[in-house]
C-alpha cells in the first residue's frame, strides 16, 4: 500500500462514519501565536477543544502535515535512531467534538486497522493508560474493557504518561483526561 492508499482509505473510512473531511492546516502556524509550525494533528483543531471556535462539525478527519522541531516534550535527539521520530512528517486523525469518545473511537480503530488495511489481528497490540499515582489518575478501566471486546488481554499493554500521552503544556487540550 502506498502513502496515497492509506490515507485515502482513512479519509473515506471516516466519512463513512459522519465525519466531516477538512484540509490540512498549512505547517507554518498563521493564526496560532504560540506555535511557529503545526507540530502536531490536533494543533489546528486546538481553538475547537478549548472552546474557543466552534468546530465546522461534531466529527471531524484530516491528514495534518507536521513540522517538529522543539517543545515542551522535545523528543528532536529521538530523529533518526529509530523508524517513528522525524521532524516532518503526516498525522491523521479523527476527531470528535463532544459527539463519542472511546467506544466508538475503538471500535472503529479495530475496523479500519483490520478490516480496511487488513493487518492481521495477530499481528496488533494496544496500550491504555496505567494511571499515574502521584498525579492520582487511575488506570482506564474503560478503554481496556472496550479492547477486549476485540483483543486478547496479553495483547492490551499498560504504559504511562510518557508512552501515552503528547503533552504541549502544563494544561490544555491533551494528556490523561479520563
Amino acid at each position: 500500500m502506498t502513502s496515497r492508499d492509506i490515507r485515502r482509505q482513512f479519509l473515506d473510512f471516516f466519512a463513512s462514519k459522519a465525519h466531516k473531511i477538512i484540509a490540512s492546516a498549512p505547517i507554518v502556524a498563521k493564526s496560532d501565536p504560540t506555535l511557529l509550525f503545526i507540530n502536531s494533528g490536533m494543533a489546528p483543531l486546538k481553538d475547537f477543544f478549548l472552546g474557543n471556535q466552534a468546530p465546522p462539525s461534531k466529527r471531524v478527519a484530516d491528514t495534518q502535515k507536521c513540522l517538529r522541531v522543539s517543545g515542551k516534550h522535545n523528543d528532536l535527539e529521538d530523529v533518526g535512531f529509530d523508524g517513528y521520530h522525524h521532524t516532518m512528517f503526516e498525522m491523521l486523525g479523527n476527531w470528535s467534538f463532544g459527539d463519542y469518545f472511546k467506544k466508538e473511537a475503538i471500535e472503529w480503530s479495530w475496523e479500519l486497522l483490520t478490516e480496511v488495511y487488513k493487518i492481521p489481528k495477530d499481528r496488533l497490540y494496544v496500550s491504555v493508560f496505567k494511571g499515574d499515582e502521584k498525579e492520582k489518575l487511575p488506570f482506564d478501566q474503560e478503554a481496556f474493557d472496550e479492547w477486549k471486546k476485540y483483543i486478547a488481554e496479553d495483547r492490551i499493554l499498560a504504559f504511562g504518561k510518557k508512552e501515552n500521552f503528547w503533552e504541549m503544556g502544563d494544561q490544555g487540550p491533551c494528556g490523561p483526561w479520563l
